[in-house]
């Protein structure tokens, strides 16, 4: 993200932060009792082999992020899978695009992923546009699609960015809605949301992405989780999720 605004950050930093966030994040999940899916690059992985021990000890679900979260070539789609196969253990069954970016389905079909979660169905200027594509789960190119949550009608995005910059009982709100609607939420972050962004001269980042990161980022994601919990809503990794769906 910071090249994206004339920053160099160096590999070791990459690395370091987001380790930083993933312990946080494993934290709070703990504390909730919720399982969830992490998405990984290869190189994230080779270069934290502990901590993805950590996260299948726990229970949770470890899919494919890519090779590279910086480069993309079709050929990365089985090679990640393969690598993240070996270094784990475990099948790798799902997928996302790096940003969310546009992939070949049949491609990732090709390399034997069970579902892929690559699409936000929404409208993100110079990113993508994919109004034409379904809200909900679907069956495409041989593979299953879980596209992220946007709320019916309007489309409105429940990623990261809006769970920074909304306040926190719109953000609410509005995954309610479209929880009601769909029956389920498919939400997801970045571990360096749980870090301090806030240093402009280091990141370069406007406040947009920087705001309520790092420890209100923990604390707002506590306050958010104790709010669905106490409203009854269960969680799973999304692999667990689609075997509910196939058995109803």
């Amino acid at each position: 993200m910071p090249n994206e605004y004339g920053k160099e950050i160096p590999f070791d930093d990459q690395i370091a932060i987001s380790v930083e966030g993933t312990y946080h994040v494993l934290k709070i999940l703990a504390k909730h009792e919720i399982k969830a899916t992490f998405f990984s690059t290869v190189v994230f992985a080779q270069n934290n082999p502990s901590l993805i021990g950590k996260i299948l000890e726990a229970g949770h679900e470890l899919a494919s992020h890519g090779f590279y979260h910086s480069k993309f070539e079709t050929a990365h789609l089985l090679s990640s899978k393969v690598a993240l196969e070996e270094l784990s253990g475990q099948e790798i069954k799902g997928f996302r695009m790096a940003r969310m970016m546009p992939v070949d389905e049949n491609e990732i079909t090709k390399a034997g992923y069970l579902y892929n979660s690559s699409i936000n169905p929404t409208w993100l200027p110079g990113r993508y546009n994919n109004f034409s594509k379904p809200r909900t789960f679907y069956h495409s190119a041989g593979t299953w699609q879980l596209p992220a949550s946007v709320s019916p009608v309007l489309r409105f995005p429940l990623f990261w960015l809006s769970f920074h910059n909304l306040p926190l009982t719109t953000y609410q709100w509005i995954a309610k809605r479209t929880y009601l609607r769909d029956g389920y939420l498919n939400l997801y972050f970045h571990p360096w949301e749980f870090t301090d962004l806030g240093d402009k001269e280091r990141f370069g980042f406007p406040a947009y992405i920087s705001r309520n990161s790092g420890n209100k980022m923990i604390e707002r994601m506590d306050s958010f989780l104790t709010y669905l919990k106490r409203n009854d809503y269960e969680f799973s990794t999304i692999w667990d999720f689609k075997l509910s769906i196939q058995k109803s």
